[in-house]
């Protein structure tokens, strides 16, 4: 019978290493894009261009993060879904966070616009 010292390196990393892939849970799959994520974009770079001039220099990020929802506050049983989108004008880092209605369609019901800075 062989020892664990006796056994190659391959030998000893192969079934090691099939054993890690078998035992860990598997990896979930990347969530889909929500469906107002084009809407929030758009409606990013407006809301940037608004709030910091019509600079040439505004950027999108083409990342849209939904952040937990929270609830409407004219009534607590309905909940607004959250999309965040970053912009950037030159050196200035913006948060947006969106608003939207669970319901058909992209119902925007409010935003937010926050300067990334430390003061």
């Amino acid at each position: 019978m062989l020892t664990v010292l006796q056994l190659t390196p391959m030998k000893f990393a192969f079934p090691f290493a099939a054993a890690l892939i078998l035992a860990s849970p598997a990896l979930p799959a990347a969530a889909a894009e929500h469906a107002c994520a084009a809407h929030a974009r758009e409606r990013g770079a407006e809301l940037l261009a608004f709030h910091a001039g019509n600079d040439e220099r505004i950027e999108i990020d083409a990342d849209v993060k939904q952040v937990p929802g929270i609830e409407n506050p004219a009534n607590p049983r309905q909940r607004f879904d959250v999309l965040e989108v970053w912009g950037f004008v030159y050196k200035g880092q913006y948060r947006m966070r969106f608003l939207y209605a669970q319901l058909n369609g992209c119902v925007l019901m409010g935003e937010e616009v926050l300067q990334h800075a430390s003061l």
